[in-house]
């Protein structure tokens, strides 16, 4: 007996690296979106935060794009239709997976929308699929054409050109407005009108799974609070406070339904959900990281 489990765990040790090879090599690229305010990389720390490097360690091929921090969600849309296009060019592959945060949800699903035949799947993380409560908010104190709203422009465009300048992409057009109006609910209605596809037909259901050959699937956090030893849990606390929903500070659980819901609870906050502020996160939840490394496993076994 003693013999067998010797055996047993010499097994185990010798073949768990090799089953950890190839986990998350998807059958086509994966592409990493940003949010509101979002960059690649700023002073050597990624938005999303050592997620790349945990995608690539065991096969995936992984590129982050940049698009502008703050604008529309067509023109950012466009700009990474560009992107994916130029990510084609270079690995010869025929689609990309394309994974979005917050803004970035709506940013991906335009481009599944125009180009589906360029997208093998589009993903949502707290996507801003039906709007945000706290841009309504925001929209209401700065009304167009008050001194708020440009008092709020002028602070918040100066903020995304000096993102654009640490990220060495200080050329692309920024629109705080633009960006605002996109993440409105009256916006994002405008939005959904011409790009519906994998959006939930009721108010908190499941999207289709698939679309024009894309796959749709989402996931997001409903826990503004996770760590006492993390800044920016303060200010998705105070965020909260706008819903009378389950959220993660910035997003509603139910506007971030899109294609297979695989989860809309996790205790993250919005920033937890990218592995920010630089990997404080909640103790008692599955790590972001690991989550998305189990998503990639996922995309892999579905052929993706």
């Amino acid at each position: 007996m003693k013999y067998f489990l010797k055996c047993f765990v010499l097994f185990i040790s010798l073949a768990a690296p090799v089953m950890a090879t190839g986990y998350t090599q998807t059958r086509y690229p994966i592409v990493l979106v940003h949010g509101l305010f979002g960059f690649d990389q700023v002073l050597g720390v990624d938005y999303f935060y050592k997620v790349p490097q945990a995608l690539q360690a065991d096969g995936a091929k992984v590129y982050v794009a940049q698009v502008s921090a703050t604008n529309s969600s067509e023109l950012r849309g466009e700009q990474l239709l560009a992107q994916v296009k130029q990510i084609l060019a270079i690995t010869g592959a025929s689609k990309v997976n394309l994974i979005g945060h917050s803004h970035g949800g709506p940013t991906t699903r335009y481009v599944a929308s125009v180009r589906p035949d360029l997208i093998a799947s589009v993903t949502n993380i707290a996507g801003v699929n039906k709007g945000s409560t706290v841009a309504d908010v925001v929209r209401k104190v700065a009304a167009p054409g008050s001194v708020n709203e440009s008092v709020a422009v002028l602070i918040a465009d100066g903020l995304a050109k000096l993102i654009g300048l640490a990220s060495q992409d200080g050329n692309l057009p920024q629109s705080s407005n633009a960006a605002l109006d996109s993440l409105t609910t009256a916006g994002a209605a405008k939005f959904n009108a011409k790009f519906p596809e994998g959006l939930p037909a009721g108010s908190c259901n499941e999207g289709a799974y698939q679309v024009n050959g894309v796959r749709y699937y989402s996931w997001s956090g409903a826990s503004p609070l996770t760590n006492i030893f993390d800044i920016s849990d303060a200010a998705m606390g105070l965020t909260s406070l706008a819903f009378k929903e389950k959220n993660d500070g910035l997003v509603s659980s139910c506007s971030s339904h899109l294609g297979q819901v695989l989860r809309d609870d996790y205790r993250m906050n919005h920033l937890d959900e990218i592995n920010q502020f630089i990997g404080i996160v909640s103790l008692f939840e599955t790590n972001p990281v690991s989550v998305f490394r189990q998503h990639a496993n996922r995309l892999k076994n579905a052929g993706l």
